[in-house]
């Protein structure tokens, strides 16, 4: 029977080297992890695949992830195992008419979002074929007055164009032979598995340190001030404890909006390095009460931590999430291309997908770069108030 945890703990120690290879811009630890990815899942469906291999419960089907195919989604990878068996796949491909329908797409984008927290917090607009998109950020105020008077309030909205197609993201499916022969189903479920993990990494490297060259602009840059299409790091602001003067410091930032406004605040995103909630944040936030047990998570405002290995060690964001914008939409042909030239295993071929995306901060203020790096641990403080000092006399 498959250990669940001895799988999850394998599942992240790629995940691991994966992020120290894209660091260290190492191609060959990167390839030969990605490899081991793809085996990973790989053998996780064909597993499923076996086990269900009698279920024509849809119910049954739709609880391990696999989809009810449209008929749209059926012709499409009908044509794509049909393509991909062909001895010349090349020319196939060429010659098919193989689109991936903007239904898969849609799912991949859900199952993003879903699956991964950071990416769940912030605004996320799949958009499709769009190449570019308008954010906004309106203005001013309506005037009271006489209902004859002069229309005198003015609403102005800056509005910034993000260009989505400036920025391209090619994910890659490593797909054997074997997995084209268990149907559009089981292969649905691959494709999209994989698509989800590349599509998830990226962006969440992008989302926290992106430094805007072919790329987003992560949450620890600024908006302005690059050089040579790179954004300089914001000013980190040194704290030593998440106390709540600390905190309404920080508030304080985060509240000036554009154009001189102010805006109120319910929540804050704070990301992480893992190591460093680990070591400074989670001590920094438990308190040892009185009665001997530990209260965790204490903040002295509606705070939502994330970990995140992209965020570099020894700092943390705090943020308004809604504020980050994200927009990530298919090539407007949607294609699925082959590619023979990445042979990490034997009796496989590689595929890819190219995206278009961008991202960025709604504006400078709605993130705040800490240096977390001498952080303290929490201290429970108790002050004695209203006491008496009674005189006993001895006899």
């Amino acid at each position: 029977m498959m250990n669940l945890d001895t799988k999850e703990r394998e599942k992240t120690a790629i995940f691991n080297r994966i992020n120290e290879a894209v660091k260290n811009g190492d191609e060959a630890a990167f390839a030969t992890a990605f490899a081991d990815w793809t085996k990973y899942v790989e053998d996780a469906v064909l597993a499923e695949a076996r086990g269900l291999v009698d279920a024509y419960d849809n119910k049954v089907l739709a609880g391990r992830g696999v989809r009810q195919l449209t008929s749209e989604e059926r012709k499409f990878y009908d044509a794509f195992i049909a393509a991909a068996k062909s001895a010349i796949p090349q020319m196939a491909f060429t010659g098919t008419d193989v689109i991936l329908p903007k239904t898969i797409i849609d799912s991949v984008f859900e199952d993003v979002v879903k699956e991964h927290p950071l990416l769940s917090f912030i605004d996320f607009q799949p958009t499709a074929g769009l190449t570019e998109i308008l954010i906004s950020t309106t203005s001013g105020a309506g005037v009271w007055g006489d209902v004859t008077a002069a229309i005198s309030g003015e609403l102005s909205a800056n509005f910034t164009k993000i260009e989505l197609a400036k920025n391209k993201f090619t994910a890659y499916v490593l797909i054997a032979k074997g997995m084209l022969d268990l149907g559009p189903e089981w292969l649905d479920r691959y494709i999209r598995a994989m698509l989800v993990e590349a599509l998830a990494y990226g962006l969440e490297s992008a989302i926290v340190d992106g430094n805007g060259k072919n790329k987003p602009i992560g949450m620890t840059r600024k908006l302005s001030g690059d050089s040579g299409g790179e954004y300089p790091y914001k000013t980190p602001v040194t704290i030593t404890d998440l106390s709540q003067d600390t905190y309404g410091t920080i508030l304080n930032t985060l509240s000036q909006a554009p154009n001189n406004n102010r805006r109120a605040i319910s929540r804050v995103l704070l990301v992480v390095n893992p190591a460093d909630y680990y070591t400074k944040v989670m001590p920094a936030t438990t308190v040892l009460a009185p009665d001997g047990t530990y209260t965790r998570n204490v903040f002295p405002f509606p705070t939502d931590v994330v970990q995140s290995a992209a965020m570099p060690a020894g700092y943390a964001v705090m943020g308004i999430a809604d504020k980050y914008f994200v927009g990530l939409g298919s090539a407007r042909e949607g294609r699925i291309e082959y590619d023979d030239s990445v042979k990490w295993f034997e009796d496989q071929r590689a595929y890819s997908i190219r995206f278009y995306a961008d991202g960025r901060a709604k504006d400078e203020n709605a993130f705040v770069y800490l240096n977390i790096t001498n952080l303290e641990r929490a201290k429970l403080e108790v002050k004695v108030t209203n006491t008496a000092v009674t005189n006993t006399a001895v006899e």
